[in-house]
């Protein structure tokens, strides 16, 4: 998902979106895991470049330094039905592993709303897809290898005391090689949409808990959602949802944009892997002709922080393509955006105008303050790393383990150092 721009000299590299271009000296692709090992050996400053879906600077490993890309690494999956496990290469994207996890008559216990992300970059930025018992995708991982500032390859499993900081890491730790996952048998899905559910009056935990995955919608131009996605497991039952109408026509979660792109909806049962996401994995998103922010929430206060963003509604709603409301529920990773608290997740859509949409993020940070939000890390926000630390109990957890692994800081670039006050 990364473009390049071609200049007199160089081709720049920017990520999907287009707003940032990166500034390092070399963007490496290894082929050979070997290969990988000596570069990151001989290399002052690495940063590894997933799918590129990021959009801001977490990726840049700054001027002259290595942007690594896994993208020519041998595409791993290696799927245990014994253990229910997958081990995944770091450049396998979802939609890969999900087709051939469902091959072997298992699943991944849930999915992003898009399967073409890195499964690496996803879970080392808190990546998460929705449900109020699922965690963020990284619960999923049992072990993490990487690569470490010498070349040499560490693994680091669920019985390791330093697993909390690994999987989520943010890259700061070394370069992702393979992740290992849990699995569970393989389950259909089934979606079904509804419309105009107001906010006034809603019973957000009951609205959140109809299902094994809800995700609301709204542009934020009314109150209230224009889209309810209720995603349900055959497997449990089929709630009543009486407080917004039936969809009588396919839908996409932004206004205008052609529901072929999404995966099947009226309730047509599917493979989990083919209904979980919002997006069809054929279907490659190719302009990127947006910017996102997010912000995590503690759950108990979803209902609050939706009329503090009401309120100011009249500010965002210019510059939003849409807004989508998802649950995720705690987790241990030290980094995490969910970390220790069931969460509530605001995503936001933006045009892509980084001048006006700045002012507006600035705005709604405002609003959520009261809250204390953690802002996705692969996203656009304004938050100040300062206070940021204060968010993250484990953070001093973090920097030790950060020292150990890669005590020279060749991982660490301005994004993560501001976060560690390295």
């Amino acid at each position: 998902m990364t473009k390049a721009r071609t200049g007199a000299a160089t081709d720049a590299v920017t990520n999907w979106a287009g707003n940032i271009t990166y500034t390092a000296a070399q963007v490496c692709r290894p082929e050979s895991a070997d290969a990988l090992r000596a570069l990151v050996a001989r290399s002052a400053k690495v940063r590894a470049l997933g799918s590129g879906h990021s959009f801001n600077t977490i990726a840049d490993p700054g001027a002259g330094g290595v942007l690594l890309s896994s993208a020519a690494l041998p595409a791993e999956v290696e799927v245990d039905t014994a253990a229910r496990t997958v081990r995944v290469g770091g450049g396998v994207r979802y939609a890969e592993l999900a087709r051939q996890v469902h091959a072997h008559g298992l699943a991944l216990p849930n999915m992003a709303s898009l399967p073409h992300i890195s499964v690496a970059g996803s879970v080392a930025t808190g990546t998460h897809g929705s449900g109020v018992t699922n965690g963020p995708l990284a619960a999923a991982v049992r072990e993490v290898e990487l690569v470490t500032a010498d070349g040499s390859t560490v693994r680091i499993g669920r019985a390791d005391a330093r697993f909390g900081g690994a999987v989520t890491s943010l890259g700061a730790l070394g370069v992702v090689t393979a992740l290992t996952l849990d699995l569970e048998p393989a389950f259909e899905v089934e979606q079904h949409l509804f419309t105009e559910l107001p906010l006034d009056g809603l019973d957000f935990e009951t609205v959140a808990g109809a299902a094994y995955s809800v995700s609301l919608f709204t542009d934020w131009r009314d109150a209230g959602f224009r889209q309810v996605w209720l995603k349900r497991r055959t497997d449990q039952p089929l709630p009543g949802f009486p407080w917004a109408v039936p969809a009588k026509v396919a839908l996409h979660p932004v206004p205008g944009m052609p529901a072929e792109n999404c995966t099947e909806q009226f309730g047509a049962p599917g493979p989990w892997h083919e209904r979980l996401p919002h997006f069809r994995a054929e279907f490659t998103p190719s302009s990127g002709a947006e910017l996102q922010s997010e912000y995590l929430l503690p759950r108990g206060d979803a209902l609050a922080a939706l009329h503090a963003v009401d309120a100011i509604r009249r500010a965002l709603s210019p510059v939003l393509q849409i807004c989508e409301v998802r649950t995720v529920a705690a987790d241990e990773q030290w980094l995490s955006p969910s970390h220790g608290r069931d969460t509530v997740a605001l995503h936001f859509t933006w045009v892509e105008d980084t001048a006006a949409v700045l002012p507006a993020v600035r705005r709604l940070e405002e609003a959520l303050e009261p809250f204390g939000p953690r802002p996705h890390w692969g996203k656009v926000f304004t938050v100040p790393a300062v206070v940021l630390r204060g968010r993250y109990p484990r953070l001093d957890d973090f920097r030790a383990l950060a020292r150990e692994l890669d005590p020279a800081g060749k991982f660490t670039n301005a994004f993560v150092g501001d976060l560690l006050a390295r």
